[in-house]
Parts: C-alpha cells; sequence; structure tokens
C-alpha cells in the first residue's frame, strides 16, 4: 500500500509527459482559421460599404433602398463575425501557447533525465531553469504568433487583390510601396534573431551564477563576501540591459519605419483615387473603398511584433530544446544469465574527456559476492570507474561485462534491475519517506521499505517523524547524514548482483558507517559490491581494493598488501590515527561463497 501512491503519480506523471510532449497541429491550426477568418472579413467590409454607400446615394427609389439594406446587413454581419472570430483567437492562442509550452518542457525535462549524465553536467541547474521556464515559454508561444503572422498576410494580400478590382491604377500605387515595408521587415527579423539569442543567454548567466550564491548563503554570509558575490551574480546585468535596449530599438525603429511608410501609402492612394473621382472613374462609394484597402495593404509593417514574437520562439526553442537532444544510451535485447553471482570485468576500458584520457582499466575482474573498495586521490577517476561499471556512461574503448553479458547488450530493465546505485547526494522526491525508499525499478513492500531502512540505520530515525514513514519527505527535518541513509535503504531496497556506492556514506560517522557495512554484509541482498571509498578503513574491510592512480589502475588486491607501499598509504593522508592501524578495523569476512545462500 505504501508504494501503490508512487507507481500511480508515476503513471500520472508518465501520462501527462505522453501528452504534453504531443500536442498535435490542431491548437495551431485553430489559430490559424479563426484568424484567416477574421482577415477576411476585414477585407470584405470595406467593399460592403462601399456598395451601402453607393446606393444610399442614388437616387432612391424603394428597390435601390432593399439592395442598400441587404449590403448594410452584410456590412453589420461581417463586423459580429470579425469580433467573434478575434475572440476565437484569442482563446485557441491561449490553449496553443498552454499546450505547445508544456510540450516542450516535458521533452526537454525528459531528454535532460535520459541522457547521459557526463552530456548534462556542463548545464548548470540556473541556465536549465531558465531554459525550462522563460525560455519554454517564449518557444510555446511561437506556434500560435507564426499561425496569426501568416493570417496576418492574408489581410494585405487580400486587400491588395480587392484593390486591384476595385480600381487597377490606385493599387498600382500602393504596390509600388510595399517593398520597402518589406525590406524593413526582413532587416528587424535579421537583426533581432542575434540580439534574442544573447539576451536569453545572459539571462541564464545570472540565474545560474544566483542559484549557486544560494546555495552557498552560508559561506557567503560567514566569510562576509556578499558585496563581492552581488557584483558577481549580476555582473551580466550590465551587458543584459545593453541587449535589451538593443531589441527595444529594432523593434522601435521598424515599428517607426513602418509608420511613416503607411500614412504615405494610404495618402498616394487617396490622391490617385481623388483624381479617378474627379475624372469619373470612380465612385464615391469606390473612394472609400481604395482608402480603406490602402490603409489594411499598407497594414504588412505592422506584422513586425509578430515576427519578433517568432524570432524569440525560435531561439528560446532551440535553447529549451538543446536538453531533449542530448545523446541518450542505447540499450540492447539481452538479459542476464538467471543464476549469475554478479562477476564483474572491466575489459580494455577507457575513457576521454576534452582530450584527456580520465580512465584507463583492462583485466580488472570483481567476483561474483565480493565487495571492491575504489580508491584514489582526488581526481583519479574513481567516480568514472562507478559510473562505467553501472553503465551510467559508455566507454570510448573496451567493455564492461556482468556475469559474461556485455552491459551495452542488456535490456534497460535488466540492467536498471540489477544494477543499483546510492550516491552521496540522493535524488529529492516529493512523496512520503517511504514511497522516496520504494521508488525504483522493483516492487518493493513495505516491510522490505523497513528492513532496507533499519540496514541502512536510518529506521530510528524514521520512526521518530510526526508520521513516521508516511511523513512527507519534503516536510521531514533529516541531517545530511539522515537523508544519505535513506538513499542507502533506497539502493539497499532494490540492490541486484551488482550494488555501486559512489561516496554513499561520506555524510556518515565512522560507528554508523561500520554497522551500514555489517549490515550490507548480513541484511541485504547478496550480491557484489563496488565501494568508493575515502577511508582505510572501508578499504580493509573489502575483499580487494582498485587502486586508481592519474586515471589508470596502478593495482588490484587486498588492502593488507597494499598497505606496504607508501603511495598507497599517502592516498588516505599520511599520519592519520586510522591509516597507521589499518588492523584495527579489520575484521575477518566471510568469502563470497560463504556470502552467498
Amino acid at each position: 500500500m505504501l508504494t501503490t501512491g508512487f507507481r500511480a503519480r508515476r503513471a500520472g506523471r508518465a501520462r501527462d509527459g505522453a501528452d504534453g510532449a504531443a500536442p498535435g497541429r490542431l491548437p495551431e491550426v485553430l489559430v490559424l482559421l479563426c484568424s484567416v477568418g477574421a482577415s477576411v472579413a476585414t477585407v470584405a467590409q470595406p467593399f460592403a460599404l462601399g456598395r451601402t454607400l453607393d446606393l444610399l446615394l442614388r437616387d432612391g427609389n424603394g428597390e435601390a433602398d432593399g439592395a442598400a439594406g441587404h449590403w448594410l446587413a452584410l456590412s453589420a454581419a461581417l463586423l459580429l463575425g470579425e469580433l467573434l472570430l478575434d475572440s476565437l483567437t484569442s482563446l485557441f492562442t491561449g490553449r496553443c501557447n498552454a499546450v505547445w509550452t508544456a510540450s516542450l518542457r516535458s521533452r526537454a525535462f525528459d531528454g535532460l533525465l535520459r541522457a547521459v549524465p557526463d552530456h548534462a553536467r556542463p548545464f548548470a541547474p540556473g541556465d536549465v531553469g531558465t531554459r525550462l521556464t522563460l525560455n519554454a515559454a517564449d518557444a510555446g508561444g511561437a506556434p500560435a504568433a507564426r499561425a496569426a503572422l501568416a493570417a496576418s498576410m492574408v489581410t494585405p494580400v487580400g486587400a491588395l487583390a480587392a484593390l486591384a478590382v476595385v480600381d487597377v491604377w490606385v493599387a498600382a500605387c500602393v504596390l509600388a510601396g510595399l517593398p520597402a515595408l518589406v525590406l524593413v521587415l526582413r532587416t528587424f527579423a535579421r537583426d533581432t534573431g542575434a540580439s534574442v539569442a544573447a539576451y536569453q543567454n545572459a539571462q541564464s548567466q545570472i540565474a545560474s551564477r544566483l542559484l549557486e550564491a544560494l546555495e552557498g548563503a552560508a559561506t557567503i554570509a560567514a566569510a562576509g563576501t556578499g558585496a563581492r558575490e552581488r557584483a558577481r551574480v549580476l555582473a551580466p546585468l550590465g551587458r543584459l540591459a545593453a541587449l535589451g535596449r538593443r531589441m527595444w530599438a529594432l523593434h522601435g525603429r521598424a515599428l517607426g519605419r513602418s509608420g511613416v511608410l503607411v500614412p504615405l501609402l494610404t495618402l498616394a492612394a487617396t490622391a490617385v483615387g481623388g483624381l479617378r473621382l474627379a475624372s469619373g472613374a470612380l465612385s464615391v462609394g469606390g473612394l472609400l473603398a481604395v482608402c480603406r484597402y490602402a490603409q489594411l495593404t499598407a497594414g504588412v509593417g505592422g506584422a513586425a511584433s509578430l515576427l519578433g514574437a517568432v524570432v524569440r520562439g525560435r531561439e528560446a526553442r532551440n535553447r529549451t530544446l538543446a536538453l531533449a537532444r542530448m545523446p541518450t544510451l542505447v540499450y540492447g535485447t539481452r538479459r542476464l544469465p538467471p543464476t549469475g553471482p554478479g562477476d564483474l570485468e572491466l575489459c580494455g576500458v577507457r575513457v576521454v574527456r576534452d582530450g584527456r584520457q580520465v580512465l584507463r582499466a583492462d583485466g580488472v575482474r570483481v567476483p561474483g559476492g565480493a565487495t571492491a573498495a575504489v580508491v584514489g586521490r582526488s581526481g583519479a577517476g574513481k567516480s568514472v570507474l562507478a559510473a562505467v561499471a553501472g553503465r551510467l556512461i559508455d566507454p570510448d574503448e573496451g567493455q564492461v561485462l556482468l556475469d559474461g553479458v556485455r552491459l551495452d547488450r542488456l535490456t534497460r530493465e535488466a540492467l536498471r534491475t540489477e544494477v543499483a546505485y546510492a550516491f552521496e547526494r540522493p535524488a529529492p522526491d516529493e512523496g512520503t519517506v517511504a514511497e522516496a525508499v520504494a521508488t525504483g525499478p522493483r516492487q518493493v513492500s513495505p516491510e522490505q521499505v523497513r528492513e532496507a531502512c533499519r540496514a541502512a540505520g536510518a529506521d530510528g530515525f524514521v520512526r521518530r517523524l510526526p508520521s513516521g514513514y508516511d511523513t512527507p519527505l519534503p516536510a521531514a527535518p533529516l541531517s545530511g547524514g539522515e537523508y544519505q541513509r535513506l538513499g542507502l535503504a533506497r539502493a539497499f531496497a532494490h540492490a541486484g548482483r551488482l550494488l555501486i556506492m559512489d561516496d554513499a556514506t561520506s555524510s556518515l560517522d565512522t560507528a554508523t558507517e561500520h554497522e551500514v557495512d555489517r549490515a550490507l554484509r548480513h541484511s541485504v541482498r547478496p550480491g557484489t559490491r563496488l565501494v568508493v571509498a575515502h577511508r582505510p578503513s572501508v578499504a580493509a574491510r573489502a575483499d580487494l581494493v582498485i587502486w586508481l592512480e592519474d586515471g589508470g589502475v596502478r593495482a588490484v588486491a587486498p588492502h593488507r598488501e597494499l598497505w606496504d607501499t607508501a603511495g598507497y598509504r599517502a592516498v588516505f593522508g599520511a599520519g592519520s590515527t586510522e591509516a597507521a592501524a589499518p588492523e584495527a578495523s579489520t575484521a575477518r569476512r566471510p568469502r563470497p561463497e560463504e556470502a552467498r545462500p
């Protein structure tokens, strides 16, 4: 029952994500159709009004009055239709913006979670937040803006065609001035694109620095460096302001130029129409129509706002979907043998980052059921080896085998069911404490949740929480060590034939760490353990040690044998009490075959 709510919520999220990821084109099409309908009504109105005026000015008879009434009714209907279609356009625009924003956020977030960790690492948390909020909202508004922009072209094109029907000479006069308006829009789109991209990048820089400052708020306060940190966070603000002013200047320049050209074109059309009226080639109603059509045709310059929204949305879409386009792991079709002990082998493994080799491991084998401690100085490649061993990343060369099967040949389910991880900073969860521990590839019962918490030394403090295991995790007053023990409990509850612990006990004191190690050997499902270790006591309790140095495997041997090497002792810090006497913390470990039932 503890896990039912979690599974239901997870299924709900999956449905929401699927819906958000595929909104289709219907909302955009509805915006386009309503906008085009409103534009058609706008174009038809001047002709209907012109006909009405001409009929009313004729020497009246009943037939003429009746015809004028019909045209007047048509004019009113067109006006009401335009108002109705404009209202529907606003309604569908809001819907379109909402579904596309949700879609882009869903795709970006899904891509971020599925990405190879090394490819996601360059994106700072503040940058990710900006892409998923501001940029996604701008990008979500682009489809409706694009539809409105396309529909806005119907009005000037239709007005020009209608103008040609009413009087071809006035149409020719207006047509001569349109290239200048098109040039204004083209220049605006070109210059705005570069400014928008730079502006959005500056926004991300400020957000990233602000988040870093919030995470280190205690350190900043203690060091008294608030003023310096404020200056660092706001350093891109000057560039942001300059880019903002440039965008507004470009927008204002486009509107200003079109604002000058539109009256000139209208004035020229009115003058030509007046001459045609004086010569008898154009009626009074026709003059009214051509003046209005000239305004509508020249209104192409008013598309600058919509064009700016489209350009802004295009740049924002590229930034948001960069998260969705990150490389992901491709899984195979094989499964592990059902009775495998969990033998782990690294054959010819080589990992390169930014042209530098960060890990090389060949012929490294951890027997099934054994515990291997991975040790080395900072930057030696410990976390890289842990990531490769469980296939969070793929090596650039070589292969990793579990019970003789290459990890990249396994299905996703087979891999994640049999390989579990525990990290220094467990992932947060929005559910209860029990649901946080139950989260994973296996179905875990309430009793298994409690057993895992007891093994991780978490059962005591969990029971003291206001609602025990049903306490919402965000409301649980947990320390860093307690939170880390919940992460261990989650890994223990889902432990398969390989459990990888990457600095997962760093916040625990030595006594608690020893209790966790003992529980790991006796209370957690038997299997192979790979532990990134910083304390000699952890290495001493392991069956063997993988000693890394400068990204390479220097030795694979028991801790007691390696202790005679000065370089190995230096890894833990020379002269420390714990390092000076590893025998004191060494207890006899059962052999792998003894640990297995």
